[in-house]
């Protein structure tokens, strides 16, 4: 069946979503800050900042109403984001990259899964091919540095495509009903509130400002709130392929001690790319400490997805 406008639409944005998410990579080797938790503060105030000014503008006096209206799933909603964003650094100071980020590349099964069960969503057998696909471009561009290390990490990451296959059933089920994009604003705060204990204290100075806010505004307000309006028209399944290509556009190198990527094979990206006609981090970049998840520092050569 041919692609209506609408589905076309919903594809645009979350490609849109996708490259926002994966200019991460440039932008974090391109400050100083080292601190995971810091970043992650910084870039959750600057979207929330950014969101709250373009929410105010949008709806004016109404703000509070839009928020408040969200109600409990919008909440939920809200600490799903959250979930995502934090987990990500606990599980990065807890275990290597490539566990992580294989971990988090099963996303789309969650979501297909959980469009199925709670929406009634029918995912046609070349979707799962495709999704299956991806996954294991994932699994080769990191199946060198695949280790059974640091099992706790794993086991948390674990928790961010749980949170993102909920998290989009949620925002498909609630788009007509009421405007999702407020949920955003209150991840940022949410996530303000939760790592600032661990982000303190601050080393950010000058320059670093300049792409802190660019994380902030760009990478994770814009891509957020692409996702959400991608998944109006999208099928759970097809936003959480279009977003398992990120890991691949991000750049990211677990190059950190000993951990390596495969950089050439070229079925690391045929399976990513291949998904892309049919549908298809989050996360954002840190690298791994090895004992505490306190201060995890990003290395230079890495990045941050979600």
């Amino acid at each position: 069946m041919t692609p209506g406008p609408h589905h076309r639409r919903g594809i645009a944005l979350m490609i849109g979503a996708t490259l926002c998410w994966s200019s991460a990579g440039v932008l974090v080797r391109s400050q100083g800050v080292t601190d995971a938790w810091e970043i992650t503060f910084w870039r959750s105030l600057f979207m929330a900042l950014f969101l709250f000014g373009v929410l105010v503008v949008q709806y004016r006096g109404d703000f509070v109403r839009r928020v408040a209206a969200t109600g409990v799933a919008g909440f939920v909603s809200a600490c799903l984001w959250s979930v995502m964003y934090v987990c990500f650094i606990v599980a990065l100071s807890r275990t290597t990259v490539a566990n992580t980020l294989v971990v988090c590349s099963i996303s789309p099964f969650m979501a297909a899964l959980f469009g199925r069960i709670f929406l009634s969503e029918r995912v046609p057998m070349r979707t799962w091919i495709a999704m299956a696909a991806a996954i294991g471009g994932i699994v080769l561009m990191f199946v060198e540095s695949l280790g059974t290390e640091g099992a706790s990490g794993t086991l948390i990451a674990l928790a961010i495509p749980l949170a993102f296959g909920v998290n989009v059933v949620l925002n498909r089920k609630m788009h007509a009903e009421v405007d999702m994009v407020p949920t955003v604003f209150v991840s940022g705060v949410l996530s303000c509130l939760v790592v600032l204990p661990f982000a303190l204290p601050f080393d950010a100075q000058g320059t670093d400002f300049v792409n802190l806010v660019a994380l902030g505004v760009v990478q994770l307000g814009m891509g957020c709130v692409l996702m959400v309006h991608a998944a109006r028209h999208l099928s759970a399944a097809e936003v959480g392929l279009l977003a398992v290509v990120g890991v691949r556009l991000t750049g990211i190198k677990p190059s950190r001690r000993n951990e390596s990527t495969t950089s050439g094979p070229v079925g690391s990206w045929l399976g990513v790319a291949n998904a892309m006609p049919t549908s298809a981090p989050a996360t954002v970049p840190t690298p791994r400490s090895t004992n505490t998840p306190r201060k995890p520092e990003v290395d230079s050569t890495e990045t941050a997805a979600m």
